[in-house]
């Protein structure tokens, strides 16, 4: 195993308004494959971006040994750009071609250097994640979303860096993409530092490091044995919290006791004192050295109940917050004969290709059906679902909608104004909801306080998600029909547990693309839809493949 590796030490990073991400924060990542996870929000992907040099730290250092490799979970590409571009091999390819072609200026064999056999390289990268058949001069606005994602694995890959950087690598991927994916992490070697909530790519993991409270927290093994331990902490730690709120109980109960007791030997004494017929100095000193000793005795219980609500504190700090997002769909019943939207013989072109052949694409969605549609990365899902919308007019064929009652949840996270705060953004989508329910309605989805008055365009992914989240399905009117595409993308696994619970609950209908089978399903799909060749096929119920 190589010897590449990264040491932070007493790294801090605040955001331009002082906000705090990390405070004195040292680790180091040794070789081998580290997953590493924690709450949206909690700073992986600044973590990422601060190990591969795009932020600087507030105080504090990063160093990685030898070349760093880091695939962004949004990558800034423009869609006019090559798949040579993007694959960084362009000059090289172009003096390539001027030398093959007689040219024998010296700046093309300085650009060439020791890459002769660049374009066998690339072709052979290409190849291994199922981009071979992409031509290099593509443009990336031909190209999906889980291509495109393929694609910046490849140049980076191609870069043989010693650490790599993957921020949520499976974004996007179809099932084949992600085989080999964990077929290229499989055979790695060097220091791979993986952000994602792809439970099967975490269970490939040596090691699965865990950001919380501002530290992070190294468990050997991968995230079955991760959730294994998690799991045992979290039980000892709410038998901890029992047991403190019992002491605390018994403590409280007990002073309380010994109060009445005292107050009963004071109410004895002063009668049987007066019985006694005692000079009233006497009795007063027998007075007060019993009200002393009965002091002495409620500050020893007061103490005790102390101690233990302070126990009780500790143990209750030691239980995880489980931050998870709090949904409460639209309670929009659809009936099972009402027809939401019927597409016939929907043709499309695409960078110049024909998405869908022949007679063209028929679909129809009728009451509250619940519909997975899935196929290889490029099929063109996502256009399909942009027409369902009515954002995107297809070439040829005819369409008809519930208009006004379709939500849509894209995949590239652009629906919001990056300028508008979360609860502008929510106002706009809703603007007859009162403000203290926004308010509310956003604290479940985690902007609680100051949080619901960030700009969207500082948000993390999963922050991002969320938000549109939020405004998308409470948006007036109220959806019957929800399109998303690829909805778990950039969700913390127990918010991705979350949201299926609140699909569970949905009364409306929807269609969703995903390559996530374990999402699919919890989420009870009844139908299931293959886009492939430009043909979109029935592809039986819910346990079909």
């Amino acid at each position: 195993m190589s010897d590449a590796h990264v040491v932070c030490s007493a790294l801090s990073f605040s955001w331009p308004d002082d906000t705090p991400v990390f405070d004195g924060l040292s680790f180091t990542v040794p070789g081998g494959r580290t997953g590493l996870v924690a709450p949206n929000g909690a700073g992986k992907s600044t973590l990422l971006k601060l190990i591969a040099g795009e932020l600087r730290p507030s105080s504090g250092s990063v160093s990685a040994e030898g070349v760093v490799g880091y695939l962004p979970q949004d990558l800034p590409l423009t869609a006019d750009l090559t798949a040579a571009e993007v694959l960084g091999v362009e000059p090289v390819l172009r003096a390539l071609r001027a030398v093959e072609s007689g040219d024998v200026a010296e700046e093309h064999f300085t650009t060439i250097g020791t890459d002769w056999d660049v374009e066998e390289r690339t072709r052979a990268q290409l190849d291994r994640l199922g981009l071979g058949g992409i031509d290099l001069d593509r443009r990336l606005r031909t190209l999906s979303g889980g291509q495109t994602v393929s694609l910046g694995l490849a140049a980076q890959l191609l870069r043989r860096p010693d650490v790599l950087l993957l921020d949520e690598p499976t974004n996007n991927l179809d099932l084949d993409a992600r085989h080999r994916l964990h077929a290229v992490l499989d055979d790695w070697q060097g220091c791979l530092l993986v952000v994602s909530h792809d439970r099967a790519l975490l269970d490939r993991v040596d090691r699965v490091a865990e950001l919380d409270g501002g530290g992070i927290r190294f468990h050997g093994g991968n995230f079955t044995d991760y959730e294994r331990t998690v799991r045992a902490e979290r039980e000892v730690a709410e038998k901890n919290v029992r047991n403190a709120e019992q002491d605390v109980k018994r403590e409280k109960r007990e002073m309380q006791q010994a109060r009445e007791r005292a107050a009963r030997r004071a109410s004895n004494a002063k009668r049987n004192l007066g019985n006694a017929g005692l000079p009233r100095i006497f009795a007063g000193t027998m007075k007060r050295d019993a009200q002393e000793s009965a002091g002495r005795a409620d500050g020893t219980h007061a103490a005790r109940v102390g101690a233990a609500k302070e126990k009780l504190d500790r143990a209750e700090r030691a239980v995880r917050d489980d931050r998870t997002i709090t949904l409460e769909l639209p309670g929009t019943a659809v009936p099972a004969g009402r027809t939401l939207f019927v597409g016939e013989g929907l043709r499309m072109a695409h960078g110049g290709r024909e998405l869908f052949v022949g007679d063209g694409v028929d679909l129809v969605v009728r009451g509250p059906e619940r519909i997975a549609l899935t196929g290889p990365n490029g099929t063109g899902k996502s256009t399909l679902l942009r027409i369902v919308q009515g954002g995107l007019e297809a070439d040829a064929g005819s369409t008809s909608r519930v208009d006004g009652r379709i939500a849509y949840l894209s995949q590239r996270l652009d629906l919001l104004d990056d300028e508008r705060t979360v609860a502008e953004n929510l106002a706009a989508f809703a603007p007859e909801m009162p403000p203290a329910q926004r308010m509310n309605l956003l604290a479940r989805f985690l902007f609680r306080g100051p949080r619901a008055h960030l700009p969207v365009g500082v948000l993390s992914g999963g922050e991002r998600l969320r938000a549109t989240l939020a405004c998308v399905l409470h948006a007036e009117p109220a959806p019957q029909l929800l399109l998303l595409d690829e909805p778990t993308n950039n969700l913390d696994l127990d918010s991705a547990a979350q949201l299926e619970s609140a699909l569970n609950a949905y009364r409306g209908a929807f269609l969703v693309v995903s390559h996530d089978e374990r999402f699919l399903a919890g989420i009870g799909i009844d139908r299931r839809l293959r886009l492939e060749d430009g043909k979109l096929l029935e592809a039986g119920g819910p346990s079909a493949d």
